[in-house]
């Protein structure tokens, strides 16, 4: 790309973030047309062959200072397996879009398309797969998705979009502390030594998504093309703040335990007969990858205290705190997942604040969850933040 198409680029990006287009999308009245042609690319189908599928298996760090259990790599059997579900699922793959979602032409997916048109015969070999490969929907808090870090298989400029597709997917106030995050969980690598990615089916196709992956981090960049599911699918989030793996009660210096303050507030709002209810004598779910966040498509007898069960004031409090909650994300993902929120009913939510893991004994609970039938928002603070969300359109309701 031209320095002038650098330059147009920015621009695009800027649009996003400007006052006077703030809450809303950049006008395509806006865009330069000949830079988006030549970004949104239709490259040509390729084959993925088993025995180029067997030398991709992802990569699981082993990194000691995070206490992560890693799944074991897909045989022949799984994949097989796997497949003929997601074949028989349809891969949730929409012909048409939500007002309230990402979009192809959204920053992040533009730059995607792009890294996907630049990428060589030996680079493609690596990261690309077919949009119905089951990797695509696999979700962990330490690995890397393919074999190579960015920095071991892209070049320079590559990098340097794959930084600006992860910046896109929050809001700029955010962008900065979660980089900072990752490169400090990174242990020394950086950004481009401690991800690894991912693309799955075609720009312009019926389906492409982005996924980069590293130590707490699973996040996808998908343009609506997966329907029914917020974020692209399955995402992890998490930060260990200082050098120690357990983090003192008020984790200073963690850029998501503003989440856990804000739904202790919720918490301090309940009554004393409330707050028995929500309170759960033990510890928070297993951290098993993908199954950490299985959706169980019921309201009745989950975990803590029904929403249903709050006032009008505290079911309002509820709802403004799932927005607080997803304020580092980019607009069009938090559309999206407020929209699928209500949709399943604010009041089918159960809150969830878990004894076993509270640091300092301060009754600031650091493990806490709301779940639904269509939705687990699991954020486990001790020792440090793991956090795993899910949420799904009812209508996807199995």
């Amino acid at each position: 790309m031209s320095l002038r198409d650098n330059q147009k680029m920015a621009n695009l990006q800027g649009l996003q973030s400007s006052p006077e287009l703030s809450g809303r999308r950049p006008d395509p009245q806006h865009w330069d047309a000949p830079l988006i042609r030549r970004l949104l690319i239709h490259s040509l189908p390729f084959e993925a062959e088993w025995s180029r599928i067997e030398s991709m298996k992802p990569v699981y760090s082993d990194l000691n200072r995070c206490d992560c259990t890693y799944p074991s790599t897909l045989d022949r059997r799984s994949f097989l397996k796997a497949s003929a579900v997601a074949a028989a699922a349809g891969a949730f793959v929409s012909p048409f879009r939500a007002l309230a979602a990402p979009s192809p032409h959204d920053a992040s997916e533009t730059l995607a398309s792009q890294l996907y048109k630049s990428l060589s015969p030996e680079q493609r070999s690596a990261v690309c797969f077919d949009f119905n490969h089951p990797l695509r929907q696999e979700t962990d808090n330490n690995w890397l998705i393919t074999k190579k870090s960015i920095r071991e298989l892209l070049t320079a400029d590559q990098q340097d979009l794959v930084r600006q597709i992860y910046r896109g997917l929050h809001t700029p106030e955010f962008a900065d502390r979660a980089m900072e995050q990752m490169i400090h969980d990174s242990e020394g690598k950086g950004f481009e030594g401690g991800v690894s990615i991912a693309l799955f089916g075609q720009p312009g196709g019926r389906g492409f998504e982005f996924v980069l992956t590293g130590r707490h981090c699973t996040r996808r960049c998908d343009g609506d093309s997966v329907e029914g599911v917020a974020f692209g699918g399955p995402i992890f989030y998490g930060h260990q703040a200082g050098e120690k793996d357990s983090e003192p009660s008020d984790h200073p210096g963690n850029v998501f335990w503003f989440q856990a303050r804000r739904v202790n507030e919720v918490f301090q709002a309940l009554d004393g007969r409330q707050r028995e209810k929500a309170l759960v004598d033990g510890k928070g779910r297993p951290e098993r990858q993908a199954a950490t966040v299985k959706l169980g498509g019921r309201s009745d007898g989950l975990p803590g205290i029904r929403v249903a069960d709050l006032t009008k004031d505290q079911r309002g409090l509820v709802r403004t705190v799932m927005g607080d909650l997803l304020s580092p994300f980019r607009k069009p993902d938090t559309d999206e997942a407020m929209k699928l929120v209500e949709a399943q009913g604010i009041e089918n939510l159960s809150l969830a604040f878990f004894k076993q893991g509270d640091l300092g004994n301060d009754g600031v609970w650091d493990v806490w969850q709301i779940e639904g039938p269509d939705m687990v928002w699991y954020f486990r603070g001790s020792p440090h933040v793991h956090c795993w969300v899910h949420i799904r359109d009812p209508k996807f309701r199995v």
